[in-house]
């Protein structure tokens, strides 16, 4: 069956490391921008939800950047796990781990039987090093039975005992875009709520895991509809599949 879905224009370009391409909202989206939330250095403690009140949550621009202080907590990765949108599938919400899931959750309903939930976990692997997965999962997306609820997942290529993780999430009503680790991974998906609609949408950040997480800056806006030739448009383009994940 053939889909259409859309996404947000975006740029591509190669990395500072020359084997890498990294992708970004083109920079217009930001004249889109309207009414703004700033959070700094807010502690997210193990279990914690707490709702970005401010903004219109079925139409938002969403930047934040989290850091883990005590990686040592993180659980071992096996080495079979080597197909991420699997391990997303296997473990959603709801699978406590040592440092994940934390992230967002973003088109939720009042009474939370909607959301679209993006998020990192964080894994050490048996050579001291870490491995960062990021999902996006749509599991509880709809009410509606009949939807895409497929998840989503990549591997992050970012070391986080030296850098922050970084997580840019743009809504569009039906569509949720994520960007992590600056560019390194998108995840584009559609959703299709039938209670977490307009003024119905709730935004949240969440950390779901065992130990604390910090926000070091969380900045969130509204987003306005864009105006072409004097006409009011949604600022995504049309793409070919009902969603994509784009690694490079």
């Amino acid at each position: 069956m053939n889909y259409s879905s859309y996404s947000f224009p975006r740029k591509i370009w190669l990395g500072e490391s020359g084997n890498e391409l990294l992708q970004w909202p083109i920079e217009e989206i930001e004249t889109l921008r309207d009414t703004q939330v700033n959070w700094y250095n807010k502690v997210l403690k193990a279990g914690s939800t707490i709702q970005v009140h401010g903004v219109t949550a079925a139409q938002a621009d969403v930047d934040v950047s989290f850091k883990v202080k005590d990686l040592e907590k993180a659980d071992v990765i096996e080495p079979s796990w080597t197909d991420p949108q699997k391990k997303c599938s296997e473990e959603d919400l709801s699978v406590k781990s040592g440092l994940g899931p934390f992230g967002l959750m973003v088109l939720a309903s009042n009474d939370m039987e909607e959301y679209t939930s993006v998020y990192f976990r964080i894994f050490k692997s048996n050579d001291t090093k870490y491995v960062v997965l990021m999902c996006s999962d749509q599991s509880r997306s709809s009410l509606n039975e009949e939807n895409d609820k497929a998840t989503f997942g990549a591997f992050v290529a970012i070391d986080p005992s030296h850098e922050t993780l970084s997580l840019r999430t743009l809504i569009d009503h039906s569509i949720v875009e994520s960007y992590g680790g600056g560019g390194k991974v998108c995840i584009t998906s559609r959703v299709y709520p039938k209670l977490a609609i307009g003024e119905k949408a709730n935004l949240f950040v969440f950390n779901k895991g065992t130990q604390s997480v910090d926000v070091l800056s969380l900045s969130a806006w509204s987003l306005k509809s864009a105006q072409i030739n004097g006409e009011t448009v949604s600022p995504f383009s049309e793409c070919e599949d009902s969603h994509s994940l784009n690694q490079y």
